[in-house]
């Protein structure tokens, strides 16, 4: 069979012998090459340092290079800027030495350099959802002369965005602009393995008319080192961490911002060069820590999931993980971050309590059997539907509900919605003055302007919304992170000391006018109280693989004898709740479930609303109390909560309207009819297809006397 490469024109080939020293590619990329020089819309799976960038651009470039397009001729979109940052010094080198060009565009990049594309654009532009809306809307960028001939994208980390309101934002954003291409613009989406690429890929598909593929090549079953050691303390798996990572570099990973700020504080003076990462740490600091990381040796990045996705940070001996990540997924995309350089990948887990040890362990036993989560991709996003509506018209100045329903009903994420649901929506936004109709047209109205209308409406171009931010800077002006609002509200100066950046600092100056933080070094930090308002589920399968965990007695070869330990307690402690499953006690009864959070917490709401008991929810257990609790009543009220009908009566509405969290899950939620910002935050809270299609009882449970 001719090889891909062969396939590649002569002047590709020369290229990436000459300059690159290759005479072959990689299987993935031998597949993938076949596929979109076909003309295939196509997924590309392989693990991180797998070749999926290469797989990707050289049959693409080998198109450009065959005939060059008349301004935009492909489009890279990475989910965060530092991914583009990170990419961008490869992917200019494959477009330099065809002869062709490429440019990056996001927030950072200067003024005059983005005047310069606009006036000879790139073959390759490199950019992000938010940007690429923002360059769509900009009267500036002539984007129906620039993307006339855009033929190809390429979505890195699509497992990122797939499923979330990012992603439907890009389906959006990349429909609205593919429109003015003459070209059935080609679609290519880079993943790590995910549990569905099937639906990932269909997703990707949106309206192009092209066949599809899927590049899934059989994984190298190559040698896995996985250790989980028990800690006593934060501390001691700081001082664990200093002693693993002596002579390395290494990523340490932590769940949580505040997590790694007090990790990276007690790694300080161990004799080896700690750096910190995360969201709320200054760009300068991270892109430091960055360099300095992949240019030294004994040294280590104590992050969250921000060094998650496929930024290069050169080749590590190690990572490690403080405690357990709550996906399976991202421990796979951990793990390959090593084993680069010929040595086996590997994970050495640091857990310091009980509950982290169970996790982890499920998390390791699923991978090892090969199952990793599925996206979940709606088709009901309202957020993002609102944003869209508001985005073309303020594009067009007006358009017409019929048009806007013409473009945006054919996006995968907005497809479950009916045109009389559209139409309501509508109507709700002209009536709060979001949209004005006018001879039959949409035009942006006094409430929008209001809302999202500052800055020329930048606010409509990112569709989360982000924490009020504080800026903190040093006495010397040194930029040092940020932190939001609720924190800086709790600081009090002269006194307040915090981590950030993995030092300790104190507050001297809070500049409300400003958002300013001026801090000096503190002798010690203490740790920031940061947290999300969105509780942290864990899967039905992750759960369900603590229960059978219990239940075994399997012994667990890469668990140390400390960790044996704390697991055979485990088993013993929770034994009955693992065998009989349902608990009574005085006017109170534990069902042990093991079904995962988002299960439980709607069997909470629901059994609140049949009966009023208090109902207290886990992602393992719910615990139920009031009074008539019997197991007659339990039992009749499990059965109603398990039926579709129950949650499709007004009165179960109703109460839900009244009694869930009223979360703020995005921007555009207060602009939805009640009914629509109910579903929005049931569809994060809550599991109603869950309950009833993976919660089999068994009938004798229900039946058990007290």
């Amino acid at each position: 069979m001719t090889s891909a490469f062969s396939r590649f024109p002569d002047r590709l080939q020369s290229a990436i012998t000459s300059r690159l020293g290759w005479t072959s590619l990689r299987p993935v990329q031998e597949l993938a090459g076949h596929a979109i020089l076909d003309g295939y819309n196509t997924i590309v799976l392989a693990p991180t340092a797998g070749g999926k960038t290469e797989a990707s651009m050289f049959p693409l470039l080998a198109q450009m290079v065959e005939k060059e397009p008349q301004g935009v001729g492909m489009l890279y979109i990475a989910p965060i800027k530092a991914l583009l940052n990170n990419q961008a010094d490869r992917l200019g080198m494959y477009t330099e030495m065809l002869g062709l060009s490429r440019f990056l565009w996001h927030g950072d990049i200067k003024a005059a350099e983005k005047k310069a594309f606009r006036k000879q654009p790139a073959t390759l532009l490199m950019t992000t959802p938010e940007s690429l809306e923002v360059m769509l809307m900009s009267g500036s960028v002539a984007h129906h002369e620039i993307f006339a001939d855009l033929r190809a994208v390429v979505i890195d980390e699509v497992h990122a965005l797939a499923g979330s309101d990012r992603g439907a934002q890009l389906m959006s954003v990349l429909e609205r602009l593919i429109r003015v291409s003459v070209n059935d613009v080609q679609r290519v989406g880079l993943s790590a393995t995910v549990g569905n690429p099937d639906v990932i890929l269909d997703w990707l598909q949106g309206t192009s008319d092209r066949p599809r593929c899927k590049i899934d090549p059989p994984k190298e079953h190559s040698k896995k080192e996985i250790r989980i050691l028990m800690q006593d303390s934060k501390a001691a798996i700081a001082d664990r961490a200093s002693m693993l990572a002596q002579g390395k570099k290494s990523l340490l990973f932590c769940q949580s911002r505040s997590l790694s700020e007090e990790i990276a504080d007690a790694m300080q003076d161990r004799g080896i060069d700690v750096f910190i990462h995360h969201s709320s740490v200054a760009l300068e600091e991270r892109t430091l820590a960055e360099e300095r990381f992949a240019n030294g040796q004994n040294n280590c990045i104590v992050c969250t999931s921000t060094l998650e996705l496929g930024i290069d940070v050169g080749d590590l001996d190690a990572v490690l993980q403080a405690n357990a990540p709550d996906t399976v997924s991202a421990f796979l995309q951990r793990l390959g971050r090593t084993g680069r350089r010929g040595g086996g990948a590997n994970t050495t887990f640091l857990i310091d309590n009980s509950a982290a040890l169970l996790q982890a362990i499920a998390v390791v036993e699923l991978a090892r059997r090969g199952w990793v989560e599925s996206i979940v991709v709606s088709d009901r996003n309202w957020a993002v539907l609102v944003q869209q509506l508001l985005a073309m018209t303020l594009q067009a100045t007006s358009i017409s509900p019929g048009d806007c329903w013409e473009q945006l009903g054919k996006i995968p994420d907005f497809k479950g919605i009916k045109r009389a649901e559209f139409d309501r929506l509508i109507k709700q936004m002209i009536k709060t003055k979001y949209l004005y109709l006018t001879e039959g047209l949409l035009a942006i109205g006094t409430q929008s302007e209001q809302v999202f209308g500052r800055k020329n409406f930048m606010a409509l171009y990112a569709v989360f919304s982000s924490p009020q931010q504080y800026e903190v800077y040093t006495v010397e002006d040194q930029p040092i992170g940020s932190l939001e609002q609720k924190f800086i509200d709790t600081l009090t100066p002269e006194i307040s000391c915090f981590l950030l950046g993995g030092r300790a600092w104190i507050a001297q100056l809070i500049d409300r006018d400003n958002r300013r933080v001026i801090v000096a070094p503190a002798p010690q930090g203490k740790k920031p109280t940061w947290g999300g308002f969105i509780p942290q589920f864990l899967s039905w399968e992750i759960c369900q693989e603590i229960a059978a965990l219990l239940k075994s007695k399997d012994d667990l070869v890469y668990l140390d004898r400390d960790a044996k330990l704390v697991l055979t307690d485990a088993r013993r402690e929770r034994r009955q709740e693992v065998a009989e499953g349902i608990i009574w006690g005085d006017a109170q009864v534990q069902w042990w479930t093991f079904a995962g959070g988002r299960i439980n917490r709607t069997l909470k709401y629901g059994l609140e609303c049949i009966w009023g008991w208090e109902v207290r929810a886990d992602n393992f257990q719910i615990t139920v109390t009031g009074e008539h609790l019997t197991s007659v009543a339990f039992n009749r009220a499990i059965a109603e909560v398990l039926k579709p009908e129950f949650w499709k009566l007004t009165e179960t509405h109703k109460y839900l309207l009244e009694k869930l969290p009223n979360y703020r899950f995005s921007k555009f939620q207060q602009v939805l009819p009640d009914r629509y910002a109910l579903e929005m935050v049931q569809g994060y809270l809550l599991d109603i297809d869950g309950i009833i299609k993976k919660l089999k009882v068994e009938s004798e449970v229900f039946r058990k006397e007290i």
